[in-house]
């Protein structure tokens, strides 16, 4: 389960040492943490990371055809978990040590910056070669972060980017060696400490607003 520290005015967010998939307890999770992030006083930002061999590997398959019934309800929770780190008024960044794919890179770049480590881990949108469709939410919230032609091959190619790749492509900000991520980014956050307020979140959801909005569709998210 993802565990929430604070290092002064920048709060960490460890996904995990595992796949980091998005069960409904890890959702749940996630978000009690995000709940504490926004409670919070004062200046403030947030990294999320993780330990292992992944950052997150997206959506938990297994867990969603055991439960075919509550396919919208979970796709649902997923969109909201990405609109509320999209809209967050706070400066996120994501520390990306591990491999970053399908709904985890997506959760990547629902964040303000991206770092990625360099020699080892891709990031992947694998639903082309898995045959699922992203959702207009999902490609709202892509086609919102990247650029197009990043967007469209990322989309359409699902290729493998490794830490370098992304850095060329606009995906992530900066790739670094393993030692210097999670403090790249922690330094990168604590940087911009000083925009958490309600301003921030004003701009961000003025910003993004018609991924916002479809992300939030939830009569039929599915599309």
């Amino acid at each position: 389960m993802p565990t929430l520290d604070r290092q002064d005015n920048v709060f960490v967010l460890d996904l995990g040492d595992g796949e980091n998939r998005f069960h409904p307890d890890w959702i749940a999770s996630a978000n009690a943490a995000l709940d504490e992030v926004e409670k919070a006083e004062g200046p403030r930002a947030l990294v999320t990371a993780a330990t292992g061999k992944f950052y997150s590997n997206g959506l938990d398959l297994d867990w969603l055809f055991a439960h075919s019934d509550q396919h919208q309800d979970y796709v649902v929770s997923v969109h909201e978990l990405f609109a509320r780190v999209l809209s967050l008024p706070a400066i996120t960044v994501a520390a990306l040590q591990g491999h970053t794919f399908a709904a985890g890179a997506m959760f990547s770049l629902a964040h303000d910056f991206r770092v990625m480590r360099a020699d080892r881990g891709y990031w992947c949108l694998p639903e082309a070669e898995i045959n699922i469709p992203f959702t207009p939410g999902m490609s709202a919230l892509i086609q919102a972060r990247l650029a197009p032609q990043t967007a469209h091959e990322a989309m359409v190619t699902a290729r493998r980017f490794g830490g370098l790749d992304a850095a060329a492509a606009g995906i992530v900000d900066r790739a670094v060696d393993e030692d210097a991520l999670r403090s790249t980014a922690i330094e990168i956050a604590q940087a911009q400490v000083s925009k958490a307020g309600d301003t921030l979140g004003t701009i961000k959801a003025r910003m993004y607003a018609p991924a916002l909005a479809a992300l939030r569709e939830t009569g039929n998210p599915l599309g």
